[in-house]
């Protein structure tokens, strides 16, 4: 019904103004009594084959949400009656910043594939305690960038203020060094500002009364040579895990008129890339450590290849965009046949 009938709906409308009409109606239709339980009866999936421990986590099935649906932590709790075994807010900043100038997000239908440079737009960090307070079981990663306005020299200054807000509240950190869309902070996955960024974050981290993990977002266009690198800056740092891949800045083989704008691209055009880089680091490492798996999983298929090429966990966005929340019940489903 979604592929045939909600989506050509959907997807007639200016795309970030529909993802804002879609919040609305989740967060509607839940407050009507019995739609909790029923979403929940309806793509929920549980089974023992689904379950398993990651840096001291327990998952109760391993497809996660990915980072930037639900950058505010505004939805997290609706969003996980939909099948998801962990949510990802964020990217989150320091301080409110408004993102880039709309229009700021492209719908590549013929390639299946999104683009957008929204630029870390957000409430800001303080702003999400309040709702994530209200959490009770759900797994929440906290995704955390830097301002725009903060130069990179300062950085750290910011991913620390954004670490210390959310500990209390998230059972993993994400540092987000690896969008397109903020100015110069790609620059922060150089092998020197990379390992002096996450040492910091350690040295909090190690403070706390319990450390919370740790994870790296990378980028799908690092060179082999940068993907050594990062295997080492993750050894050298104690980093929990790395998120493979954030969006990419190719435009290969793209046939939809969008494919101009600027921004990240994620969708089916990433599928492949991210997963030789999942490839790449699970055998380079010898699998040093976990691995969620990001980039163009639309369906079961997509997200076997990822968790068979050295991914843990597996995390969805444009393909729930694209398939509708039964790819997370499929996708489940799957895996317990497996």
């Amino acid at each position: 019904m979604y592929r045939y009938l909600i989506k050509p709906i959907l997807f007639f409308g200016d795309p970030e103004w529909i993802h804002y009409f879609v919040f609305s109606l989740i967060r509607w239709m839940h407050k009507i009594p019995g739609v909790p339980f029923l979403v929940r009866v309806l793509y929920q999936v549980h089974h023992p084959k689904l379950e398993q421990e990651l840096f001291g986590i327990r998952f109760k099935n391993p497809v996660g949400l990915a980072a930037g649906f639900d950058k505010d932590a505004r939805l997290y709790r609706e969003l996980s009656n939909f099948g998801f075994g962990f949510i990802e807010i964020g990217t989150l900043t320091p301080k409110p910043q408004p993102g880039n100038p709309k229009k700021r997000l492209f719908r590549l239908q013929e390639d299946e594939g999104l683009i957008n440079r929204m630029g870390f737009n957000n409430d800001g960090v303080d702003a999400a305690i309040p709702r994530l307070k209200k959490n009770k079981n759900i797994i929440i990663g906290g995704n955390i960038g830097k301002n725009k306005i903060t130069p990179n020299e300062k950085a750290v200054d910011d991913y620390a203020y954004c670490f210390k807000t959310l500990y209390t509240y998230v059972d993993y950190f994400v540092v987000n060094v690896s969008s397109p869309n903020t100015p110069n902070l790609r620059a922060l996955q150089e092998k020197k500002p990379l390992t002096d960024l996450l040492n910091s974050l350690q040295k909090l981290n190690q403070a706390t009364e319990k450390p919370k993990p740790i994870l790296l977002k990378i980028a799908p266009d690092l060179t082999d040579e940068q993907l050594l690198d990062i295997i080492d800056i993750v050894r050298i740092t104690k980093t929990a895990g790395v998120i493979a891949t954030n969006t990419t800045l190719s435009r290969k083989d793209l046939q939809s008129p969008n494919q101009s704008e600027s921004g990240g691209l994620s969708g089916k055009p990433l599928t492949n890339r991210s997963t030789e880089v999942i490839r790449f680091l699970s055998k380079k490492s010898q699998k040093a450590f976990p691995i969620i798996g990001v980039g163009g999983i639309h369906d079961s298929k997509d997200a076997i290849e990822k968790l068979n090429a050295g991914a843990d966990l597996v995390q969805l966005y444009t393909g729930f965009v694209y398939e509708g929340p039964r790819v997370v019940k499929r996708i489940n489903k799957a895996l317990i046949r497996e």
